[in-house]
């Protein structure tokens, strides 16, 4: 017997058992994004490499340690996409959708980054992504924030909690930058290997490090609210009391600074202690400068991401379950001419029933298997068709989950007494 072929290391299935909370995610996110404005965009998985080494930076983990980077066979370096921010901003320029405009944006599909596989974090991931370009107001900073805690709402998750920072824009930053080389430096016989090499070129990278070894140094180290600016201190007050006029509730974390560098002034995350490590299910910012970096005009933008596994292991602990997808009708055929009739009725069932579920029982199995196969399917009727339906050119109909008598209908009375009901969402 030939071994079985494995999937990579990171790379996991979404099997049927999981595939409804996942329906349900994009479906009430698709429904939610529309009702505020936000229209769908789809992107290539693969993308240049200088998209994300000139925007995420070229000092941070996904960067340096994470992305699928390779050469084409005409030796252009390639990634696979680890974020979805850059794509579209890179789609907007390249379609002529930000010149004089403004563009509500959303996207979801797969992500890639080469990290430790474990329980919330994989190497191939799925995200759905918001952004909003051309937009320099608060409001649409607090308009982002109050549809990330609709979508909670209307997911029925109750453990996640808010937290808000402001990192400023890139010039009040230089202060701080220079602030945090004289603290870190201080420190330097206990920084790991990555904090010194980024310790000179972007030292807020330090801030983000995951090692723990470092987290007593960082918690000590000085805060950027000291150094903010008059602007990002107005805007970032502003939406705090927005945010507090609709009833959405915060935390501010001074060292919320997010791991990628293209961020400026607003930062979330939406954080959980439900999923262990792994505390982050929706993280975003604004980053104004993100356009005119990739070589657009100067354009302010505000966006967020969500982690499609981690929100659905929130779904499957916490919020009503999803119900299993039972076919309305089971087909049930004797023998090959009455397999060959069945599979016919079924066709032009469907054609009467949008919608209908309908499975076809497995011509192998014996009828009573069929039967019971049936039964087990939890599916309201089973259709069956003996030598008898086959002559006569009708159809028995069994009830399997009410007790009722077995009919023998046509074509349209059987549909008639199908009927599709209303689904649930």
């Amino acid at each position: 017997m030939a071994e079985l072929i494995q999937p990579v290391r990171g790379m996991n299935d979404v099997l049927p058992d999981q595939a409804p909370f996942w329906d349900r995610l994009e479906a009430t996110a698709a429904e939610l994004f529309a009702s505020y404005g936000y229209q769908r965009v789809r992107l290539p998985v693969l993308e240049r490499t200088e998209l994300f080494s000139r925007s995420i930076g070229e000092l941070t983990d996904i960067v340096e340690k994470e992305m699928y980077t390779f050469d084409d066979r005409n030796g252009e370096s390639v990634t696979l996409r680890p974020e979805a921010t850059a794509g579209v901003v890179r789609a907007g320029l390249s379609n002529g959708l930000l010149h004089n405009q403004q563009q509500k944006l959303w996207c979801a599909g797969p992500m890639f980054r080469r990290e430790k596989p474990q329980k919330g974090r994989y190497r191939q991931f799925h995200q759905l992504s918001v952004e909003a370009l051309g937009f320099a107001e608060p409001e649409v900073d607090a308009e982002l924030i109050a549809m990330s805690a609709r979508l909670w709402k209307q997911l029925g998750l109750k453990s996640v909690q808010l937290e808000l920072n402001s990192i400023g824009t890139a010039e009040s930053r230089q202060g701080y930058k220079q602030v945090l080389v004289e603290y870190f430096s201080a420190h330097r016989e206990i920084l790991d290997e990555d904090s010194v090499r980024r310790l000179e070129r972007n030292p807020l990278r330090i801030l983000d490090s995951k090692n723990p070894a470092l987290r007593d140094v960082i918690a000590a180290a000085p805060l950027f609210s000291g150094y903010l600016d008059d602007e990002s201190r107005a805007h970032f007050e502003r939406v705090q009391c927005l945010l507090a006029d609709v009833g959405v509730s915060f935390a501010l974390n001074p060292r919320l600074v997010r791991g990628l560098d293209y961020y400026s002034r607003t930062v979330f995350e939406w954080v959980t202690d439900r999923l262990g490590a792994q505390s982050a299910v929706c993280s975003g910012g604004r980053y104004d400068g993100l356009v005119a970096q990739l070589g657009g005009r100067d354009t302010p933008a505000v966006g967020w991401a969500l982690g499609i596994e981690r929100i659905v292991e929130l779904l499957q602990a916490e919020a009503t379950p999803c119900a299993e997808v039972a076919p309305d009708a089971y087909l049930v055929a004797a023998g090959e001419a009455e397999r060959r009739y069945g599979f016919k009725v079924a066709e032009q069932l469907r054609d009467r029933l949008p919608g209908l579920r309908l499975s076809i029982g497995g011509p192998a199995a014996g009828f009573k298997a069929q039967l019971r196969r049936a039964d087990k399917s939890g599916a309201r009727f089973a259709l069956i068709v003996g030598a008898e339906e086959l002559a006569a050119g009708r159809i028995s109909v069994k009830p399997l989950r009410e007790d009722r008598p077995q009919q023998l209908l046509g074509l349209d009375e059987c549909a008639a007494l199908l009927g599709v009901p209303p689904r649930s969402a």
